[in-house]
C-alpha cells in the first residue's frame, strides 16, 4: 500500500515537472520568435543614389558659419534648400527626383556633422535633394505705372461698384500718372459726370504740385438699376494754374453697359486720358468712329465710338439715340447692324463693334453709311445726321482720307472724327 502511494506520487511529480518543461520551452521559443520578427531588415535598392550635394550657396553658407573670414557678397539670388526630413528616410523618394540629374561622386558633398548646432547641422542625417529660387515665385510686375505709350499725356485709375438695394453707384478716385500740364508744376482736381446728365458733376480736391497724384476719394451717385447699363461715367482732368485758372488736361470715359457691377466685387480699372477735341461742333453734330480691314479673314470692322453737338428734337432724358451702320456694295444695301440705344444726351457714347465680311476685291466698290437716328413715338425714328466713308467713287476729303487709311494699315484701328451731313430729303 505504501508502495502504490509513492509510485503514484513518482507519477504525478514526473507529469508536472515535464508541464513546467514544456511550459518554459514555450516561453523561451515564443520571445526568440518575437525578436527576430521585429529585428529590423535593410534592403539594397536597385538603383542606389548617394545623397546629393549641398548646393553651392549651401556650402558657403556653412563655411562662413564655422569661419570668421568675411566672403565677397554674391549677386546671385541665394536659394532655399528643399529636404527630404530623416523620418522618411526608409521610404523610397528615388521617384521624387527622376527628373533631376545625379550628381557625380566626384563633386564635394558635405554630410551632416556632429557639433555646434547651426541651420543645417540641426537637420543630421535629412537629404538635401535640391533648391528652389525663391525669384520665380514673386508676383509679375505691374507696368501699368511706366510704360506709357508715345503721345500719352496721363492716365487715371478708379474703381466702380453698386449696391442693387440702394441703387447707389460707387465711384472711388485712386490715382493719376504722367499728367502733361501746360506749367512746369502740374496742381491736378478731377470732376465725374454720369451721363447723361451733364449740369452735375462731383469734384475731387486739388493735390499740389504733382503729376502724379494720389486722389483716394469716394463718390457717391443714384442711379436706378433699370437705365444703369444706358449710362456712362465721364472723368475730367484739370490743372489750376497759379491765377486759378482751370486748364482741361484730358478725360476718360467708361460705359457701364458692358460691365458687370455689384455690391460684392470692386472693379478696379485705369483709362488713358484722351485730348478733348477742342473744335466747335458741325450744324448737325459730329460722330467719332474706328475702321479696320483684316485682308485675311476678310472683315471689316467698324467701332463707333462717340457722338457729339447732336441736335435732339426732344432734349428730356427719355429720349434716346442709336447709331445704325449700313454696308454698301455699288449703291445696293448689303447688311445693317444698329448700336444700343442711349438716354438723352446730345452727346452719346456708344463704344460698339461691327464687323462685315467683305472681300478684298469689293473695297473699291463698297462703302459704309453711319446715321445717327432718335427715336420717336411708337416704332418710328428721326434721323438726325448721316456720314459716309468709302473709296472715290463715293466720298471726298476726311471721309475719303479716312477710307484709303484703313486699306493701307490692314489690321489696325484708324480712328476719327466726322461731322455729320442733314439727312437726304
Amino acid at each position: 500500500m505504501h508502495q502504490n502511494s509513492c509510485l503514484v506520487a513518482a507519477v504525478a511529480g514526473g507529469v508536472i515537472g515535464g508541464i513546467l518543461l514544456f511550459t518554459l520551452i514555450g516561453i523561451a521559443l515564443y520571445l526568440l520568435w518575437k525578436k527576430l520578427c521585429f529585428l529590423p531588415s535593410y534592403e539594397e535598392l536597385a538603383n542606389p543614389v548617394t545623397p546629393p550635394c549641398l548646393e553651392p550657396s549651401l556650402q558657403e553658407q556653412n563655411f562662413t558659419q564655422s569661419s570668421p573670414a568675411i566672403q565677397p557678397k554674391s549677386t546671385r539670388t541665394r536659394s532655399v534648400p528643399f529636404i527630404i526630413p530623416p523620418k522618411i528616410h526608409a521610404r523610397d523618394w528615388i521617384n521624387l527626383t527622376n527628373e533631376e540629374p545625379i550628381q557625380e561622386d566626384n563633386e564635394l558633398c558635405m554630410t551632416p556633422q556632429s557639433g555646434s548646432r547651426s541651420s543645417f547641422h540641426s537637420l543630421a542625417g535629412a537629404y538635401v535633394i535640391g533648391s528652389i529660387n525663391p525669384e520665380l515665385y514673386k508676383d509679375p510686375e505691374d507696368n501699368s505705372e511706366t510704360n506709357f505709350p508715345e503721345g500719352n499725356i496721363g492716365r487715371l485709375w478708379f474703381s466702380v461698384e453698386y449696391e442693387q438695394e440702394t441703387e447707389r453707384l460707387l465711384v472711388s478716385l485712386i490715382k493719376a500718372r504722367n499728367l502733361q500740364a501746360p506749367a512746369d508744376s502740374c496742381s491736378p482736381f478731377v470732376k465725374i459726370y454720369l451721363l447723361p446728365d451733364e449740369r452735375r458733376f462731383l469734384q475731387s480736391k486739388t493735390k499740389r504740385k504733382t503729376p502724379n497724384p494720389h486722389f483716394d476719394e469716394n463718390f457717391v451717385f443714384q442711379a436706378s438699376s433699370k437705365t444703369l447699363h444706358q449710362r456712362t461715367l465721364k472723368f475730367l482732368v484739370f490743372h489750376t494754374d497759379k491765377q486759378k485758372r482751370h486748364h482741361l488736361l484730358g478725360q476718360a470715359i467708361l460705359p457701364l453697359k458692358n460691365e458687370t457691377l455689384t455690391s460684392d466685387s470692386k472693379l478696379v480699372i485705369w483709362r488713358d486720358l484722351e485730348a478733348e477735341n477742342l473744335e466747335p461742333p458741325s450744324e448737325y453734330g459730329d460722330i467719332q468712329f474706328s475702321l479696320s480691314y483684316n485682308d485675311y479673314l476678310g472683315r471689316l470692322t467698324v467701332v463707333v465710338l462717340r457722338a457729339r453737338g447732336l441736335k435732339l428734337q426732344d432734349e428730356s432724358l427719355t429720349t434716346s439715340v442709336y447709331v445704325k451702320v449700313s454696308l454698301m456694295n455699288h449703291n445696293k444695301f448689303i447688311k445693317c447692324k444698329k448700336t444700343a440705344a442711349v438716354l438723352g444726351s446730345p452727346n452719346p457714347v456708344y463704344n460698339e463693334s461691327f464687323s462685315f465680311k467683305t472681300d478684298q476685291k469689293e473695297l473699291d466698290t463698297a462703302s459704309l453709311s453711319l446715321s445717327v437716328l432718335q427715336k420717336a413715338e411708337g416704332d418710328k425714328s428721326h434721323q438726325l445726321g448721316r456720314v459716309v466713308v468709302g473709296p472715290y467713287m463715293y466720298t471726298r476729303g476726311r471721309e475719303l482720307e479716312h477710307w484709303n487709311e484703313m486699306t493701307s494699315k490692314p489690321k489696325e484701328l484708324v480712328k476719327r472724327w466726322h461731322a455729320l451731313a442733314a439727312a437726304p430729303s
